[in-house]
């Protein structure tokens, strides 16, 4: 049966063409006349396109050629568009490579996602994902700038943000379960088997570890602090952290397990204020069977640190003593967390007169100049030296040892704005508190200029530091 259509007259084919000519024009002119024209247009002008070669009406050449040519016009517009929708590397995050919902600076001056770096930080990392350096503080300020591109990029793309991720585990939620658990744990402590022991104690370290209930669970259950740490007490029950078990295993899980559950911030005061758990963390950093123990127990002193009333307490049981032959010892699997414990303890100005009295300065100093280069540790290290800076023996210590020409030459040389910052700060808190050392310095700004140089830096605080010692000097040659 013949098709209605193959009857369709010539005027009617004619009139069909010139308005779908008409459409065609429509169509094409956005694609020929402007840059940021839609794929849309494209599909729609090959439609136009295919139903004139359709109808085959005389003197009107629709070739394949013109359909080609439309369609690369939407190939290329699509490759446009996809570039269009890539994601700028400053929008992601360096941690998980994603967009960033909330970013926020580090200490380094990088950006990260708030989410991320958070559980970066609670990962017991201290230094910068990106730069590798230490993070001085854990402060994170948002950045509003990067914040405000990402929310205009989205916008004139049309793109809605997910939802950022969870962080924050219900930690409230305890089970019975995890009770029984917990108490049958306990209870192998006391058992004469030492097997038993060591197995009891590498379960609450895992526990503890991975799962953030099992940490609240030591605050709400009475002595669960003090009945895990029996083991590396004396027989006495008195206290006494001086007895400790000739087995570095079930040692090093105990110590691990008190810097696990001290993570958990309700912990922090308890687990403080226990009789036994500094004093064993103390005697730890100088009789643990193995260094990543004692590495751990610096770690735990750290993170009880972060409580100001906690700093108080650790520092008046004599730990900088044990914490600076570390530091001396120099074994790399425990510098950075002795380092850390350090800083933050300082952070109260009554432990950095007994770090420099227990000998700190001396030993810095020493590791410094022994490095002779740059790195996360020479990093550490000076951050702790500048805060120590502050008070004046150690200003007169690092005088006789001979300190400033070794500041002066590290910030000619670095190329690491950390350490130029805390290079000038250590110099400037010497030239405010040493006299005879600003002579010295002003020989040596004659002859290299240094401290000009740092005064123009791109950096703010080494720039302000470089000011300031300058001025300083300035007034001492005048008078």
């Amino acid at each position: 049966m013949a098709n209605p259509e193959d009857f369709d007259t010539g005027p009617r084919k004619a009139e069909n063409a010139t308005e779908l000519k008409k459409e065609l024009q429509r169509q094409i002119k956005p694609i020929l006349d402007e840059d940021d024209y839609e794929i849309k247009a494209t599909d729609e002008a090959i439609r136009i396109l295919s139903s004139l070669k359709e109808l085959k009406v005389k003197g009107i050449e629709i070739t394949n050629e013109t359909l080609r040519f439309v369609a690369s016009l939407k190939e290329l517009k699509c490759k446009e568009s996809a570039s269009y929708m890539v994601v700028p590397e400053e929008f992601k995050c360096p941690i998980s490579g994603e967009i960033m919902h909330d970013p926020v600076v580090l200490a380094t001056g990088q950006t990260c996602d708030r989410c991320s770096i958070m559980e970066w930080l609670d990962d017991d990392h201290w230094l910068c994902p990106q730069t590798a350096k230490v993070l001085s503080y854990t402060i994170l300020s948002p950045n509003h700038l990067v914040r405000e591109m990402i929310t205009q990029w989205c916008k004139d793309r049309s793109i809605k943000l997910a939802e950022p991720r969870e962080r924050i585990m219900d930690e409230s939620k305890i089970t019975e379960a995890d009770k029984v658990c917990l108490f049958s744990l306990l209870k192998k402590m006391f058992s004469s088997s030492i097997s038993d022991q060591k197995r009891a104690a590498r379960e609450l370290r895992r526990l503890t570890r991975y799962q953030p209930s099992f940490r609240a669970l030591f605050v709400e259950s009475k002595d669960a602090i003090s009945r895990s740490l029996e083991p590396l007490v004396s027989p006495a029950g008195n206290g006494s952290a001086a007895h400790l078990l000739l087995d570095p295993e079930l040692q090093e899980d105990l110590i691990t397990l008190v810097h696990n559950i001290s993570v958990h911030e309700k912990n922090k005061r308890p687990i403080a204020r226990n009789p036994i758990v500094v004093p064993l963390l103390i005697e730890t950093l100088k009789t643990g069977l193995t260094i990543q123990t004692k590495s751990n127990a610096a770690a735990s002193l750290f993170t009880l640190a972060t409580f100001d009333c906690n700093k108080v307490i650790i520092g008046n049981l004599g730990v900088f003593k044990p914490l600076i032959d570390l530091v001396e010892e120099g074994h790399p699997v425990a510098m950075k967390d002795v380092l850390l414990a350090i800083y933050k303890l300082c952070e109260n100005r009554e432990n950095r007169v007994k770090a420099v009295q227990d000998g700190a300065v001396r030993v810095l100093v020493k590791k410094i100049m022994e490095e002779e280069g740059t790195g996360p540790v020479v990093s550490m290290l000076l951050t702790v030296l500048t805060l120590l800076s502050s008070q004046q023996q150690a200003v007169e210590e690092m005088g006789e040892l001979g300190t400033v020409p070794w500041l002066l030459r590290m910030v000619r040389t670095t190329n690491d704005e950390t350490n130029m910052v805390n290079c000038s700060a250590i110099l400037l808190n010497i030239c405010r508190r040493d006299r005879n050392k600003r002579k010295e310095m002003w020989e040596a700004e004659i002859a290299n200029r240094t401290i000009s140089r740092v005064a123009v830096s791109r950096n703010p605080s080494a720039s302000q530091n470089g000011n300031a010692i300058l001025e300083k000097l300035r007034k001492h040659i005048i008078q």
